[in-house]
């Protein structure tokens, strides 16, 4: 895998970062991360398919992914826009495809950060009469 040609595509959701190189091949899902990832939900890891399907071409590369931070369903979000950031870089047709179903779009919802003299970003200490 290693001297093959490849197309790369970043994908971010929430705090998980997602490096996928996307390979010529036979279907093959490579994940580097903590345990957690290899007992992921079937719906979860059906999701992951979804660009693929989207664009006819089940079982024709190889994915291989670097992700790091966040949990899993953040993970499995930054993986998606990888793959079809990826696949957009090979056929502008895929591109078109994957934009007209929100694929190529980026979650900008972030955690907020917490406030001073709050418990958390927004909530408040009790309030008390006396």
């Amino acid at each position: 895998m290693k001297d093959q040609k490849y197309y790369f595509g970043t994908g971010r959701r929430k705090t998980s970062i997602a490096q996928v190189r996307v390979f010529n091949g036979a279907g093959k899902f490579s994940i580097r991360k903590n345990d957690e990832f290899k007992e992921m939900s079937e719906t979860l890891s059906g999701k992951l398919a979804r660009p693929f399907e989207l664009c006819n071409v089940v079982g024709k590369y190889d994915i291989s992914v670097i992700l790091s931070g966040g949990g899993t369903s953040s993970g499995v979000g930054a993986i998606i826009l990888g793959i079809s950031r990826a696949l957009s870089k090979i056929d502008e047709e895929f591109e078109k495809t994957l934009k007209k179903e929100g694929m190529l779009t980026r979650d900008p919802r972030e955690k907020e950060r917490k406030k001073p003299g709050l418990r958390r970003a927004r909530r408040a200490p009790q309030w008390a009469k006396r």
